[in-house]
């Protein structure tokens, strides 16, 4: 990396919205470095970004690897518990990132939170979020939190796709309720873009990252099933025995397809802004754009984070 360049450090630059974010970057001229659990898979934004490995078992370590950095893009956090990770370790893992942050004399911090985060929440993804921004105004460094809704498109799509592939390759879908609950889809480059542009703020602010369009969740899948031309029906279950068939998928698809917790939040109409939207890019447009290619392959969430010979 060339040290005449400013650098930004990108928190799983090859991975999903954090990949987004590190493009951005490069193309206005930026210098980019990323910390990731993965630093030997191959990624195409690999020769461009210098890569560290997270090293939150070593406090000293993980400063060395932010000294030089403007600003932090934290996308960092755990969708679900599973074996070693969970919600309370990504907690204090954001924690100790922060404090090395500020140790390391880092300007400012992005990180990308998700709608609607609550301390009181009893869904610890919600709850987790809360206490990650709670750790964040502690640390001393100036931030800008963006608060994504649902996050659609680009390469590693997981929601939009994989209820494409279902309906593509199951005899009928399942909602859980009545589905007339709230989405706002908001487009990963939307994000990335509104993230580039909180880097720019004055002192603290948080800011919510929301698609133009809300719809209820029963009308996204029935454009997305017209979209892929299936005739798959849409059937509706209690919210208990939709975790029930969500387990019974993820057994057949080796994955974690949908959590009690996050057919909670789904229901409870929590991934929609209650903010002017900041996204441009509408989910109808895109889906037509892509209804040829959403959903042909499955996109594996396990495989992603935890096999280490998956791809980036």
């Amino acid at each position: 990396m060339s040290g005449e360049r400013s650098i930004d450090l990108v928190t799983g630059a090859f991975s999903y919205t954090g990949s987004h974010i590190a493009e951005r970057l490069l193309e206005s001229g930026r210098g980019v470095r990323t910390l990731t659990f993965h630093p030997e898979r191959v990624h195409r934004l690999h020769a461009s970004v210098e890569t560290f490995a997270y090293r939150f078992d070593d406090p000293a370590a993980l400063t060395r690897s932010l000294e030089g950095v403007d600003t932090l893009y934290n996308t960092f956090w755990v969708r679900f518990d599973h074996r070693q990770t969970s919600f309370a370790n990504a907690i204090e893992s954001s924690r100790m990132l922060f404090f090395a942050a500020r140790s390391a004399g880092v300007k400012r911090i992005v990180h990308v939170s998700i709608a609607n985060p609550s301390i009181e929440s009893r869904l610890p993804y919600f709850r987790g979020k809360a206490l990650v921004e709670f750790a964040l105004a502690q640390s001393g460094v100036r931030y800008s939190i963006v608060r994504p809704t649902w996050i659609f498109g680009g390469e590693r799509d997981v929601l939009a796709n994989n209820i494409a592939w279902i309906l593509r390759r199951m005899p009928a879908f399942a909602l859980p309720g009545n589905g007339t609950y709230p989405v706002q889809p908001v487009h990963v480059d939307d994000v990335a873009r509104i993230c580039l542009d909180a880097a720019r703020s004055v002192g603290d602010v948080v800011i919510d990252a929301a698609g133009p369009e809300t719809m209820a969740f029963c009308d996204l899948v029935a454009l997305i099933r017209d979209a892929v031309g299936t005739r798959s029906p849409i059937i509706h279950l209690p919210p208990g025995l939709m975790a029930v068939a969500a387990s019974a998928l993820g057994l057949l698809v080796g994955d974690v397809v949908l959590t009690a917790e996050e057919i909670s939040g789904l229901m409870a109409g929590l991934l929609v802004s209650h903010a002017p939207p900041r996204g441009r890019i509408a989910f109808g447009q895109w889906l037509d754009e892509h209804r040829t290619s959403v959903g042909r392959s499955y996109a594996n969430e396990l495989h992603r984070h935890f096999v280490t010979e998956a791809a980036a």
